[in-house]
């Protein structure tokens, strides 16, 4: 049987420790879709097409980047997860604060949907730190991303945030 696990969030923008929790899975399921949540309420930086690209590129150079899909979605995540047939939500916890929001969720995600279970992987402990929300401050402030995202993702925040 082929192993089918989404790994949700809004990737905005992706990180270097977004984009080694999707390697990890990539080792133990068959396969995996990036699953950006559209979120209308939400004010991001990048829009839903552009995170879809930004990840797109961070999969170019990439061995297991054929075990990779990515997908936009509103709604449930739930939902989503019964209408492609996955089995597994992917969620990566840095830190404890982390565990206590996404074991809410995940215990949520059981009641709504039981057959989805929910799998929890950490990130390489040099990563740990990296946040979405942490990158823009930086970007916002024009400093040095390079050891929290690639090269291609530090571009596009400088131009959105117009430090080019």
């Amino acid at each position: 049987m082929k192993t089918l696990a989404l790994y949700p969030g809004s990737f905005d923008p992706v990180t270097y420790g977004h984009l080694d929790i999707l390697e990890r899975a990539t080792e133990l399921f068959d396969k995996v879709i990036i699953t950006i949540a559209i979120n209308k309420q939400k004010e991001t930086v990048f829009t839903g097409d552009e995170r879809e690209a930004l990840i797109a590129e961070c999969l170019e150079d990439k061995n297991w980047a054929s075990r990779v899909e990515i997908q936009q979605f509103t709604g449930l995540l739930v939902d989503f997860a019964k209408e492609k047939n996955a089995q597994t939500l992917v969620r990566g916890v840095r830190q404890v604060s982390d565990f206590e929001y996404e074991f809410r969720m995940a215990l949520t995600n059981r009641r709504l949907a039981p057959e989805v279970d929910t799998v929890f992987l950490m990130p390489n402990e040099q990563l740990t730190f990296i946040s979405a929300s942490l990158v823009k401050e930086i970007a916002h402030w024009d400093g040095d991303l390079s050891s929290f995202v690639p090269e291609h993702v530090s571009n596009a925040l400088r131009e959105k945030f117009d430090h080019t």
